[in-house]
């Protein structure tokens, strides 16, 4: 029994994203024959990581993890250790050992170049007049990553992204990102925009295609159409490419984690880890638990229950109470149990939502109660109201025209 690789990718709701993942695994299939390559996914996508790791167990002696993500957040400090402790388990006679995320690598900040190189080639229209140098000054980049809960992640991106524009004269390289971490694509294209640079070149700092990209395409367009007068290009992610460097920069990256892992260099890395190590804000976070329940109720929901739309059933309604010291004062917490134990009864908690909210902005008129999306905003409803606006409202779809907040619709 040889040595098994594990390429694991995040996965994705688009089938085009995975069969971009499943390609060049094939493709470092074929560069690297001296070993047993397989892919498998966090989550969204099969086969699941778990399922993965059992199935190249059972023909490998070692099986080297690699993890195909950009920076080391929750996936690769949580999910993959516990699922590698599981598949120790489950196959003690395979021995199994991890490499980092990609990180912070001169290759990736050599590959991001490129891409930026590659717009800016399209975009000088004469280049005979126009020095290379001049076009960067006059060049804005925003470079666009994941983002991440993980600070750590996040810092990481941002250093990287420092480096990309280290010495290469463009006007400025900001960080931004996709969701979860500020600031998003959409403010830095305005603060960029305000620089008057000529040009503005939107980097994907993503290693495939999916859904991420879709959404920057359609805010580049949008700014577009708010700033005809500047040119805004989208560059090409990582990975892939016509000119084949995105797939030989990732294959000599992980040829550089195989080797580590097998001679024992590399672990999985906690120096500065929200889990383990005090940050300032998150404090509480350090001991592990709250990662590990995180990890659990996250692999349970999406791994094991995909494919879904999301992990849990969209809410019908939500309804929001003010909690805060005037409300409560007047019964908004006795509200609110009463609220949640008639749609307990009813059966319909799970997609009628209620939660305690702090001030809403009506005070010395509540309890005040919100319901949306029907956008309906209730003053001085009592404890005694909670049935009536149940069976009414929440159920039946009827205001109580008595409780209406007139001035808030």
């Amino acid at each position: 029994m040889g040595t098994g690789a594990l390429i694991v990718g995040h996965g994705s709701r688009n089938p085009a994203a995975n069969a971009e993942l499943e390609r060049f695994a094939a493709d470092y299939r074929a560069h690297r024959p001296d070993l047993d390559v397989e892919h498998g996914y966090v989550e969204l996508a099969q086969p699941s990581l778990d399922d993965a790791l059992c199935a190249l167990a059972q023909r490998c002696s070692r099986v080297v993890v690699l993890p195909l993500f950009l920076f080391s957040s929750g996936h690769v400090k949580n999910d993959l250790p516990l699922a590698l402790e599981r598949a120790r388990r489950a196959c003690p006679a395979t021995h199994f050992v991890a490499a980092p995320a990609l990180g912070v690598h001169a290759q990736l900040i050599a590959l991001a170049r490129a891409r930026l190189a590659g717009v800016l080639d399209e975009l000088q229209v004469e280049p005979k007049l126009q020095a290379e140098r001049e076009l960067r000054t006059r060049t804005a980049v925003v470079v666009v990553g994941r983002g991440s809960s993980d600070p750590d992640a996040n810092g990481d991106f941002c250093k990287l992204v420092r480096m990309i524009g280290e010495g290469q004269d463009f006007a400025c390289v900001q960080p931004s990102f996709a969701g979860i971490a500020q600031p998003r694509l959409e403010t830095a294209l305005e603060l960029a925009a305000r620089a008057r640079p000529e040009r503005i070149v939107v980097l994907p700092y993503l290693l495939f295609a999916g859904r991420l990209i879709e959404r920057m395409d359609a805010t580049v367009r949008a700014f577009l159409a708010r700033y005809p007068w500047l040119r805004c290009e989208l560059a090409p992610h990582l990975a892939g490419g016509e000119d084949g460097l995105g797939d030989r920069t990732l294959q000599a990256l992980l040829d550089e984690r195989v080797h580590d892992a097998l001679e024992g260099g590399r672990p999985l890395p906690c120096d500065t880890c929200q889990y383990r190590v005090p940050i300032a804000g998150l404090s509480e976070r350090v001991g592990g638990l709250e990662a590990m329940l995180w990890s659990v109720r996250h692999s349970f929901t999406h791994t094991q229950a995909m494919p879904h739309v999301h992990a849990h059933r969209p809410l019908r309604k939500h309804v929001l109470v003010c909690g805060n010291a005037d409300c409560a004062e007047r019964g908004s917490v006795e509200l609110i149990s009463a609220l949640r134990r008639l749609l307990r009864q009813a059966g319909r908690e799970l997609d009628i939502r209620i939660t305690r909210t702090h001030c809403m902005g009506r005070c010395g008129e509540g309890p005040t109660l919100a319901v949306y999306p029907d956008g309906i905003w209730y003053r001085g409803v009592r404890e005694s109201d909670a049935g009536e606006l149940v069976q009414q409202h929440l159920l039946g779809d009827r205001l109580v025209s008595r409780l209406v907040d007139q001035i808030m619709q």
